[in-house]
């Protein structure tokens, strides 16, 4: 929004949110029924109305890919123009980036219906293509370069473009994100070709849409915020810096705002005197770029198809917000699109692909997906080539310089990798140290534990976090209970004799605390006697096949902290998490790369439950826990056993 929004801000559809769809059905439906009844009776079809829907869709599919290859291209930083850091409030304020290609199937179908000249035109006609050309390059841009100034006059600034300059770091969703009022006066300019053309009879489908499809271009151009025009273009043809800008040449209009107003052609700048000195000078350094080599990668995969959406560089709108569990409806809409997206996370390639790009301070962290699902880590006929990819990102990350690599979700598995040890033994001298975030996630538990409590039910298989968190409770004088004979004497054999008396194999499942691993069935959830904590210490959420199965007992999120307001350019919910919270494991990695900690931390090699805590505290992570139930009591932390 606006400084002080003016007349005419909003969208007229802004409180229909995706119902706005809706408004273009009736005229599709309208448009093809006529076009249908005129073929029936041997008749031409008004082919500019049918193809309204199908342009519609394309451009819809185009700008996901211009975001998506914009952000893939800013995460690997080496022509990246503007690096400072983008937030959640950018991401929200750019949400309604299809409302301008709404608008504009709206007006060709109400046009069309109204205006017999925009009717029955042929499928191409090469006059059409001169006569927008010469009108863009004339009228269009000269209107456009005189009313964007007048857009930075302070009155219209502050009423209207400042929403747009409200983006320092643009996506090339910024292009198209206006005032209502202001998006309706680039209309009318862009109107002066297409309505020209018309009146004149040079008018065609093809040329009507692809002025679209370009004016979409070089919008999604200008402001992808990295630089990717060859050099060789105006080497060839030098007069082209006058026709065409890039997208370095733009960013410096949303860095400095007095200069480079242009819309597409740069050629009035240097009329009028407003170009800015430095353009090409920052067009030579980020096309000739330099790759930031990352302090930190924390190694992550897919979890579900829906997942691979989910993603910074799958839908803003969906990364923005915590995954969800499906509901039915979703989950079978998401089944008719498995196989597509299974396959198009087989074609992401054998190795990680770098997701994302934060710093805190001088550090520098990257996320890297490995593009296998969950299903894929248990699966005995995929899990040795899953081992293989896991293996070649952990050199990946060696040989692009970094320091600390962690590991997330699946990726520690003791069957897949020893907890991570399986690469040191197999490589003594790495370099990079492997990090499997346990006892920061052991020191998160502790924390999400409700002050007072004396006993817990420990719950799961085996693993180095049910030992060392088993450890940590002891010491604390918190009886731990086992149900399970096997994992009982598993975690006696581990603690030392002098705390074995907190450690008791138990019938009853009456603890008010329950600490589960994955797994827990809802059968085993109505065991829980009512005002039950159940508090995760894996890194999946304890659900049932719809969510949370009881509402009468307290479910906790998964280990993780808040990340500090220092830690820049986060816009994507990590997996199930909150905003702004990070999972313990991937937080770690970041604490050891700032503790510059010398050793590795998988295998047996644990860095210390209260080490690891009071170091992330130091560094400005806060404890978090998102409690989900319906008991009337106060849920607080024991966070004092943490400090004991």
């Amino acid at each position: 929004m606006a400084s002080k929004p003016g007349p005419l801000t909003r969208w007229p559809w802004h409180d229909m949110g995706n119902y706005k769809y809706a408004l273009v059905a009736p005229w599709a439906a309208y448009s093809t029924y006529r076009f249908a009844a005129a073929t029936a009776r041997g008749e031409e079809g008004d082919l500019l109305s049918l193809f309204v829907l199908p342009t519609l869709l394309f451009r819809l599919l185009y700008t996901q890919l211009w975001i998506s290859v914009s952000r893939h291209q800013t995460a690997r930083s080496k022509h990246r123009i503007v690096s400072k850091s983008l937030d959640f409030d950018q991401v929200d304020r750019e949400r309604n980036w299809d409302d301008q290609i709404i608008l504009t199937a709206l007006l060709f179908y109400v046009v069309n219906s109204v205006a017999p000249m925009t009717q029955g035109l042929p499928w191409w006609n090469p006059k059409g293509m001169v006569l927008t050309v010469l009108l863009h390059l004339g009228p269009v841009e000269f209107l456009y370069y005189w009313f964007h100034r007048a857009l930075h006059h302070h009155y219209l600034y502050s009423r209207y473009h400042s929403h747009h300059h409200a983006s320092i770091v643009t996506e090339p969703v910024t292009s198209v994100i206006h005032p209502f009022a202001e998006e309706a006066v680039y209309f009318g300019l862009f109107a002066i070709p297409l309505l020209t053309m018309m009146a004149t009879g040079t008018g065609s489908v093809a040329m009507s849409n692809a002025y679209l499809i370009y004016i979409d271009f070089m919008n999604y151009l200008g402001h992808c915020n990295f630089e990717l025009v060859p050099k060789l273009l105006f080497d060839l043809f030098p007069p082209l810096k006058y026709l065409m800008y890039t997208p370095s040449f733009h960013s410096l209009h949303h860095t400095q705002f007095r200069t480079n107003y242009s819309l597409f052609v740069p050629f009035y700048d240097y009329v009028y005197g407003t170009m800015d000195k430095s353009s090409d000078d920052l067009y030579e350094r980020t096309l000739h770029g330099r790759e930031e080599a990352p302090d930190v990668v924390h190694l992550t995969h897919l979890t579900t198809p829906g997942s691979l959406l989910h993603l910074r560089l799958g839908f803003a709108s969906l990364a923005s917000a915590p995954l969800r569990s499906s509901s039915s409806a979703a989950a079978s809409a998401l089944a008719v699109v498995e196989r597509p997206l299974a396959a198009l996370a087989s074609l992401l390639g054998r190795t990680a692909f770098r997701c994302e790009a934060n710093r805190m301070g001088k550090l520098s962290t990257e996320t890297w997906v490995v593009p296998r699902y969950s299903s894929q880590y248990t699966s005995k006929k995929d899990g040795h080539a899953v081992s293989r990819v896991v293996e070649r990102a952990v050199a990946d990350a060696e040989a692009s310089g970094a320091a600390v690599l962690t590991l997330g979700l699946l990726n520690q598995g003791y069957e897949l990798n020893r907890n991570g040890e399986l690469y040191v033994i197999r490589k003594p001298e790495l370099k990079t140290k492997i990090v499997d975030g346990t006892s920061l996630a052991v020191a998160a538990v502790l924390h999400m534990i409700p002050r007072g409590a004396n006993d817990v039910l420990l719950l799961g298989k085996e693993c180095k976090v049910v030992s060392v968190l088993a450890q940590a409770l002891c010491e604390r004088d918190i009886q731990v209970r086992v149900v399970d004979a096997d994992l009982h004497e598993a975690l006696r054999r581990q603690i030392g004799p002098e705390l074995r008396g907190r450690l008791a194999l138990s019938c009853s499942y009456s603890s008010k605390v329950w600490l589960v691993g994955d797994g827990l069935t809802e059968r085993e959830q109505e065991r829980a006697a009512p005002g039950t904590h159940f508090v995760p210490y894996s890194q999946f959420p304890v659900t049932g096949d719809g969510g949370d199965a009881r509402a009468d007992c307290v479910y906790h999120s998964t280990p993780a902290l808040v990340a500090p307001e220092s830690y820049e350019n986060l816009h994507a919910c990590e997996n199930w998490l909150a905003r702004r919270v990070m999972s313990a494991w991937r937080t770690a990695g970041i604490v050891h790369a700032l503790e510059r900690w010398p050793g590795h931390e998988c295998g047996d090699a644990v860095t210390g439950v209260d080490k690891a805590w009071r170091a992330a505290l130091a560094h400005g992570f806060r404890p978090y826990d998102a409690v989900h139930h319906a008991v009337d009591e106060a849920v607080k932390p024991c966070g004092d056993a943490i400090a004991k």
